[in-house]
């Protein structure tokens, strides 16, 4: 067996691994997304170390990959060897591949006797911050000030639905590339979306950490007639593309299984109860066409290989980028048989912001893109950004086409100020769409004056008022920080008070001509008060 060949991008992250241990970075994280090829890295990283390596694994499946490729790219130059279960490695092995659940404290202590492990590889890494996995990471040493060797973790992303940050266990991401960035070069499968609608509540469900409750979200989303929906929707949009459906329990995988077969739809099921020899039977009916659709619980968001998936139904709400990431990710891998791969969002009622495949490529989460390429709506989205900084949309469903039109006749001018803002104040606030509010006001006559509150941040006292460009005080509600400039105005004066509002005259006045052309506008407004209101929305927006 040979080798296989390094792509660019898996060199440079070789190389940016090489770098950052000379530099003194013990504990390092790569960022790649699904189907990036990140076990070919870790496997030529172990064919280059001098020690012994250790590979931790959570699934079984990953655990003959592993080591499959690693013996692969070791060509013959030492024993790769497994440690799980009743399965043992052999004592002349120079790759250990370890189920990370079987290394309780005194096994792990008999694997490491004697060996001289030099380089950790954590695969999937983005489970290392949970405590039973600490545990083994502690007793490796690798946290310890006098620990020589290097751990690698390996994940296709670095958020957890606890919210735990990987940074409790490395400490520096040495190279990273995105969704995006690999489909853009040509490594990784274009993806296509579409949106359906679905009348499943989910408002009264209450989240926990990043995501719902499972047995709350399977009460709301397991009915019959959103998995009838789900069903039909598989059958009119995937046709016969090979379908991996994510459902939130085994009752839900069941019954829209179910729905499935009842249209004629070939769908089987797997999850992590089953039998290991019913699984791997259900896995086979798959790959091999006797099934069409796969319905899965948490068992085909990681470890799982086949390129030729090429439609994912996400019947699954969540909050979580990660978990949508990695199961987009199953379909993502290039294959002589599909051009591309679907993802068909189910979009609940919901108060909450959900994922869905436009927000995780950083476009408006209420894109419908009626089987758009997701990418091309990206680089359209950064283009209107670019040209028209600021502008923003109102929630609810909207095509591209549709944000191409409104982007065009976006007036910043034309902002509604926010209703709250309007019922306590009579003066002449002005909006920043999301950033905040600002007003303007004469100190004296022809000498106008700027308040600005600005939103800092999400919690705590995070509306910052600053008067003519200086920060005065912070609030933590906008509507508290209006009162104390308003306050302010009227301390100043009746000719002050007077002229904060709507129908001051200085305010229909024409600006100074230098005023006007210092704006990037290309049609500027010839008022004060909207040549004032313009500059500072420009500065705010293009900060």
């Amino acid at each position: 067996m040979t080798s296989p060949t390094l792509r660019p991008y898996q060199r440079e992250a070789i190389e940016a691994v090489l770098t950052a241990r000379r530099g003194g970075v013990r504990r390092m994280v790569v960022n790649l997304p699904t189907g990036a090829g990140k076990t070919v890295i870790f496997s030529h990283l172990a064919r280059l170390a001098k020690r012994q390596v250790l590979v931790l694994a959570h699934r079984e499946e990953l655990l003959g990959q592993a080591r499959d490729k690693i013996e692969r790219a070791m060509e013959g130059q030492g024993v790769v060897s497994i440690e799980r279960g009743a399965e043992r490695a052999s004592e002349d092995a120079k790759v250990l591949v370890c189920s990370v659940r079987s290394l309780h404290e005194e096994r792990l202590a008999r694997v490491i006797r004697g060996r001289d492990v030099g380089l950790v590889i954590y695969d999937e890494c983005h489970h290392a911050a949970a405590e039973d996995n600490l545990r083994v990471l502690r007793q490796l040493g690798v946290f310890d000030a006098m620990w020589t060797g290097t751990l690698l973790g390996f994940t296709a992303t670095t958020a957890r639905g606890d919210g735990k940050g990987l940074e409790e266990v490395f400490e520096q991401i040495v190279y990273s590339r995105t969704l995006p960035q690999m489909i853009e070069d040509g490594y990784l499968s274009p993806l296509r979306g579409f949106r359906i609608a679905t009348t499943a509540d989910l408002r009264q469900l209450s989240p926990t950490g990043l995501d719902f409750r499972e047995e709350e979200l399977a009460e709301a989303v397991d009915i019959e007639e959103r998995n009838a929906i789900v069903a039909r929707s598989i059958q009119e949009l995937a046709r016969d593309r090979r379908t991996i459906a994510f459902c939130v329990t085994v009752g839900h995988a069941m019954n829209l299984a179910r729905s499935l077969n009842v249209l004629g739809v070939r769908a089987g099921i797997v999850h992590g109860a089953m039998q290991k020899d019913d699984r791997a039977r259900a896995l086979a009916d798959f790959r091999e066409g006797r099934t069409q659709v796969l319905t899965n619980v948490a068992v085909l968001t990681e470890g799982f290989d086949d390129p030729g998936v090429s439609c994912i139904a996400m019947a699954r709400p969540t909050r979580s980028d990660g978990l949508y990431a990695q199961c987009v990710g199953r379909g993502t891998r290039l294959h002589p048989d599909k051009k591309d791969c679907l993802i068909l969002d189910f979009v609940d009622l919901s108060d909450l912001s959900l994922t869905s495949l436009p927000s995780l490529f950083g476009v408006p989460r209420d894109l419908d893109l009626r089987g758009g390429d997701v990418n091309e709506a990206r680089r359209i989205w950064a283009a209107i950004q670019f040209d028209r900084p600021g502008f923003e949309l109102e929630a609810g469903a909207v095509t591209l086409p549709e944000i191409q039109e409104r982007a065009k006749m976006f007036d910043p001018l034309s902002l509604r100020i926010h209703e709250d803002v309007r019922a306590i104040s009579a003066n002449a606030w002005f909006s920043l769409g999301r950033h905040g509010v600002g007003l303007h006001f004469e100190k004296k006559p022809g000498a106008p004056s700027e308040a600005v509150i600005l939103k800092r941040g999400e919690r705590g006292k995070k509306w910052e008022v600053s008067l003519d460009g200086k920060v005065v005080d912070r609030f933590s509600r906008m509507e508290d920080a209006v009162q104390a400039v308003d306050y302010e105005v009227e301390r100043r004066g009746r000719a002050a008070a007077a002229s904060a509002r709507e129908g001051a005259t200085w305010r229909r006045a024409a600006a100074p001509m230098a005023m006007r052309e210092a704006l990037k506008a290309k049609n500027p407004p010839s008022e004060w008060a909207e040549v004032l209101q313009l500059a500072v929305w420009e500065r705010v927006v293009r900060r």
